[in-house]
């Protein structure tokens, strides 16, 4: 279990941003290209739970005085330095043998970017305002293209704004979460300089509506719509719905966990999800 928590298998839900190239162009059922598709999905889960453990390695004394991190298997003792070490090359060198199992250069390309990217922001730029919050959302960007190239499917621009702009949302929600959890304790850290909750409520009420006029657009676009169904634009009603709903559980209801959790453990949320890639997946390949 300790294991699990320090790869954080949790936050491989994120990893689920590969399977948007397939899934929008109609080939989910399309076995090979779906086994492709998993593979990526297993190989950025391998190189993304590898950063978690450097960055909890370098963070250990910071975390030790964290209310919720102090628990996380390095900053606790639970698992030693050496140990963490071996699960680390361990999944660094799986991932790359993925990329070997697809034979895609281009993919491997795509997760070694990842991991330079995510090494400078866990040394260096995750200190940085602004610039940490667009590294997190550039990391999701990275997994949609790599589910793109593994499958040789294109990808609409469209979708490729809204992936970032989302993705956004979620990263500046952790720091606001953050933001609430060190007024509450009283401790507070490097990475929380130059926000505050002022800002943070700002920019995601921006960065929401970008996401909304993005998918908007997406729908409209006419290869979307010939590719899709021509009424896949009434899906943004589930798109506007979820975006709300975080936004209340956020604002109104001052949730200070991070967005994952937040979808993991609100009801509302997940039937709206879910409900939205029913009527996406009815339209494509049913009607």
């Amino acid at each position: 279990m300790n294991y699990l928590k320090l790869i954080r298998i949790q936050q491989w839900i994120k990893n689920a941003f590969v399977f948007l190239p397939i899934f929008f162009a109609g080939k989910l059922l399309e076995p090979d290209l779906l086994i492709y598709s998993v593979l990526v999905f297993f190989a950025f889960s391998f190189i993304a739970s590898s950063i978690y453990i450097i960055n909890d390695y370098v963070d250990i004394e910071s975390d030790k005085s964290h209310p919720e991190k102090k628990h996380r298997p390095l900053a606790s003792g639970k698992i030693t330095k050496n140990q963490a070490r071996v699960v680390f090359f361990l999944l660094f060198l799986s991932a790359y043998f993925v990329c070997f199992l697809i034979n895609s250069l281009e993919v491997a390309v795509v997760i070694t970017a990842y991991f330079v990217m995510n090494l400078a922001y866990s040394f260096k730029l995750k200190h940085v305002t602004i610039v940490d919050v667009i590294i997190i959302a550039i990391g999701f960007l990275f997994r949609v293209y790599a589910g793109g190239y593994a499958t040789g499917l294109p990808i609409s621009i469209w979708a490729i704004l809204l992936t970032f702009f989302l993705a956004l949302i979620m990263a500046i929600g952790k720091r606001r979460g953050e933001l609430v959890n060190a007024r509450l304790t009283g401790k507070t850290r490097k990475a929380l300089d130059g926000y505050n909750l002022q800002f943070t409520d700002v920019a995601m009420t921006v960065v929401s509506t970008c996401v909304i006029v993005c998918y908007i657009m997406y729908t409209l676009d006419p290869q979307i719509k010939k590719s899709l169904h021509p009424h896949i634009v009434y899906t943004v009603i589930f798109v506007i719905t979820g975006i709300l709903r975080y936004l209340q559980l956020t604002f109104v209801h001052n949730k200070t966990e991070s967005p994952t959790k937040v979808v993991c453990k609100d009801l509302f949320l997940q039937i709206d999800i879910i409900l939205w890639l029913l009527v996406v997946f009815i339209l494509k390949y049913s009607i």
